[in-house]
């Protein structure tokens, strides 16, 4: 991933290795906080990865255009107008962020009253009581405007069961379950900032039989087996790790444990974490569109039914299994790839692509595992790679599925949160 977006940070001094400790330092403001009570809820609630980066966008939108609607820094993303006068910055943060999560989260109120409270005490000694009320209030409406905005988006009625097809090539439900495809809504899902649901779609598969299809499937059938021999143990784990969470964690830990140890400050954090899951949200909705454009098959039903794919380089094994189970919707392109994708290009034009993270995982499976990177260019390598070895993707679904969330990526910064005439941007570049 080429890092050419010219909202690269200037200040870039070097790479950074993050340790596992430093997470236990991302209480720097009320953003990041909050950001962190999120992921939280979400993951007690067991949201799935596609739910979550729709919930995620709509936390850190209204965290972004309650704050920027105090301060007008940058071009709203969704809520248009602005605070009452001496609203308290902080204050606004905690509401926006409070009032989404009761909504999104009903069963867990009595977990964000807590955290409301214990927030909203640490600024009550050094803030005035009015402006808090102010906040709170001014908070609070920008919650109940994004929410009321994204009730509309069509995630609801879910349409029928899909089941895809029969025909060679074609997605259709796979084992153990057999479920129809998850989620066909996010197919014609109101976006965020991108134009259309279909603005980046990928170009599509290699058709089955030419040798990039061969190879693809080859490559799969080879580390992606349950009982390969040609997975090496690092493959495996790196395939179970990344399977094991949700893109929304992956990326928003990284982000504000960068953000953090950049000590960016309040407007700045609340940006950075609005667009990544912005992007990131859009980028499901492109992708999807992708999958329920082609509708290919798993490589699973490929690799059974290779003998009717018409192509002498593929070799049909009945039996064959993956090492984790298949997701229930299309093969291209890959979902993780994709928002990963778009989550790593932002990442990579804040703070350039030749920085040095850790990722940890909130999977009880994963506990204690870690995986650090380079630059994030890497870290989406190793995204694609994980999800050949786990047996449930090809090559070129991941590969197209990168592309395609950093575009969403770069049109969303360059579309949304822009930088107002004559405002100062603090750790950020225009």
């Amino acid at each position: 991933m080429q890092n050419k977006n010219p909202l690269t940070i200037t200040f870039l001094a070097g790479a950074l290795a993050f340790s596992q400790a430093q997470y236990a330092n991302l209480s720097a403001n009320e953003v990041i906080d909050w950001n962190q009570n999120f992921l939280q809820a979400a993951h007690v609630a067991n949201s799935s990865p596609l739910a979550t980066v729709r919930l995620s966008a709509i936390v850190q939108t209204a965290v972004f255009d309650a704050l920027n609607g105090i301060e007008r820094r940058y071009t709203p993303i969704h809520v248009t107008a602005e605070a009452p006068h001496g609203a308290s910055r902080r204050a606004a943060v905690i509401q926006a962020a409070y009032g989404a999560l009761v909504k999104i989260f009903p069963v867990q109120k009595d977990t964000f009253d807590a955290q409301r409270s214990t927030s909203l005490s640490a600024i009550g000694s050094s803030e005035n009581s009015v402006s808090v009320s102010r906040g709170i209030d001014w908070g609070q409406s920008v919650a109940d405007e994004v929410f009321a905005w994204r009730a509309t988006d069509g995630i609801t009625p879910a349409p029928p069961p899909y089941l895809g097809g029969t025909d060679p090539g074609e997605w259709r439900p796979t084992p153990p379950d057999y479920l129809p495809g998850a989620a066909p809504q996010f197919d014609t899902m109101t976006t965020w900032v991108i134009e259309s649901q279909n603005q980046f779609r990928p170009p599509g598969p290699p058709a089955m039989d030419t040798a990039a299809y061969a190879a693809d499937l080859n490559e799969t059938e080879s580390l992606g087996s349950i009982s390969s021999s040609t997975r090496t143990d690092d493959q495996t784990l790196f395939a179970n790790f990344w399977a094991a969470s949700t893109v929304s964690y992956f990326w928003d830990r990284t982000a504000t444990a960068l953000a953090s140890e950049r000590n960016l400050n309040l407007s700045d954090t609340a940006r950075l974490l609005a667009l990544v899951n912005v992007a990131m949200a859009d980028a499901g909705i492109a992708c999807w569109d992708g999958k329920y454009t082609y509708s290919t098959w798993r490589p699973i039903t490929a690799i059974n039914l290779a003998d009717t794919d018409g192509n002498d380089a593929t070799e049909a094994d009945p039996t064959w299994t993956p090492l984790l189970v298949t997701p229930n919707h299309p093969e291209y392109p890959s979902g993780h790839s994709t928002t990963s994708g778009a989550a790593g290009a932002v990442l990579a034009a804040f703070f350039g692509d030749q920085t040095s993270f850790t990722v940890d995982s909130d999977a009880a499976a994963m506990a204690g595992v870690t995986r650090s990177f380079s630059s994030f260019t890497a870290a989406l390598e190793e995204i694609a790679n994980a999800r050949i070895c786990a047996g449930i993707h090809f090559r070129t679904a991941c590969v197209d599925g990168d592309a395609t969330g950093a575009a969403v990526a770069n049109y969303v910064m360059q579309n949304a949160a822009q930088p107002i005439h004559g405002q100062k941007t603090g750790h950020l570049s225009d």
